[in-house]
């Protein structure tokens, strides 16, 4: 485990009531104490309840998962138990939101700190959306508008007519705000997560000329140049400028128009990270997760989901040394599982946290299930009506697409 981590840990106990307020005696709780009561309360709950964990949740937390894994993996998840009464969603909030349009009528899906949110997703903001597909829609790269929305809208068409292509097919990396799945739903777009990110290019592009991909500029450059796509065929919007500070010819030229957007955990990975540890570790293999930068992505061996990482170093020979590029509570999970047959190094020596998935706590956790068990109901989310369809369109593709 990355060094600093319990140094963090300890810090953030202390500092715990400075987020979201907590009952006075949900704080100073000893970590015995909190695995004893939850435990208690999540057998209490039985088949009422489901906890779903994300890799990159602290140890103290996902070890009470009933399911870990990427963002993909647990949106599978989500409709496996239909009697469950309650979802916790040991993540952050767009998960949640994902969580809830895909559950049933019945269940409420629940994040135990609202304060988990996710600074990606916050870089993709809805009116900035609408404004860049008006001014690529004045541009004349979207030259259609209504055709990509009426393919998907069930508007009935003459038997065996194709529905019209569409220029442009939005697509939105799952990490994304329920007001920008349903934006893309809408207009015959679809949800990817990293896992499945070349087989939804692969899918938009049969439907369409080009891709808008948000807002992980980094997870589409480098699954599109992975798939050929040159980069001379790819362009940066940036939401902040006049049409997107992008020339119009260079629009016109591009496969792919890229959000500019990223991850403040993967950027944080460089080709000189890489190159220290080939310097120390003859033999050691690079694996990265896509949302880093692309000359990183060009200077590792390998690069894929967290799935994909964690398959990679579990089914390697027996004496492998790798670097992983991606969360550290995820990276120091999986050294300690594959030790001592395999060695796994962290690829910034300090680890990459996400502070964000950190604020869930098991204080948060343990107030939420006690909660349940005395009938109140905390943390609920729920998305607004007039986006669950569409949202629930663009997840259904998602999960359609292998």
């Amino acid at each position: 485990m990355s060094t600093f981590i319990p140094v963090l840990t300890d810090y953030e106990k202390s500092h715990i009531a400075e987020r979201q307020p907590l009952p006075e005696r949900y704080l100073g709780l000893s970590d015995e104490e909190m695995d004893t009561r939850i435990t208690a309360a999540k057998q209490a709950l039985g088949r009422r309840l489901v906890i779903l964990g994300h890799h990159y949740q602290r140890d103290e937390v996902i070890k009470f998962a009933d399911y870990t894994g990427d963002s993909y993996k647990l949106a599978k998840h989500v409709a496996a138990h239909p009697d469950a009464e309650f979802i916790v969603f040991c993540g952050v909030h767009f998960m949640a939101e994902s969580a809830d349009v895909l559950s049933a009528d019945h269940q409420k899906v629940i994040l135990p700190d609202l304060a988990a949110g996710c600074s990606m997703s916050d870089m993709a903001d809805p009116e900035q959306l609408e404004m860049c597909w008006n001014e690529l829609t004045q541009l004349g790269i979207i030259r259609n508008p209504a055709s990509s929305a009426q393919a998907s809208s069930g508007v009935a068409l003459a038997p065996g007519t194709p529905p019209p292509p569409a220029s442009v097919v939005p697509v939105t990396y799952i990490n994304s705000a329920a007001a920008i799945k349903a934006f893309c739903g809408e207009r015959g777009g679809v949800v990817c997560t990293s896992s499945n990110a070349a087989a939804t290019l692969t899918w938009a592009w049969a439907r369409g000329e080009k891709v808008l991909f948000l807002p992980d500029q980094h997870l589409g450059r480098n699954t599109a140049y992975k798939m050929g796509v040159p980069l001379d065929q790819m362009v940066l919007w940036d939401p902040e400028e006049i049409n997107g500070g992008v020339d119009l010819e260079a629009l016109r030229r591009a496969r792919i128009i890229l959000w500019k957007g990223h991850c403040s955990v993967h950027t944080r990975f460089t080709v000189r990270q890489i190159e220290q540890l080939r310097a120390q570790h003859s033999g050691i293999r690079i694996i990265v997760h896509p949302e880093v930068p692309w000359d990183v992505v060009q200077a590792a061996d390998d690069a894929g989901s967290t799935e994909y990482i964690i398959r990679q170093v579990k089914s390697s020979p027996a004496g492998s040394v790798w670097g992983v590029g991606t969360e550290t509570h995820l990276v120091s999970r999986l050294a300690a599982e594959v030790a001592p047959d395999r060695i796994v190094h962290e690829l910034d020596q300090f680890g990459c946290l996400c502070s964000t998935m950190f604020r869930v706590s098991p204080n948060h956790l343990l107030w939420i299930l006690e909660g349940l068990l005395a009938g109140e109901l905390h943390n609920v989310i729920e998305v607004e009506e007039r986006q669950k369809h569409w949202t629930r369109v663009a997840l259904d593709r998602m999960l359609s697409i292998s």
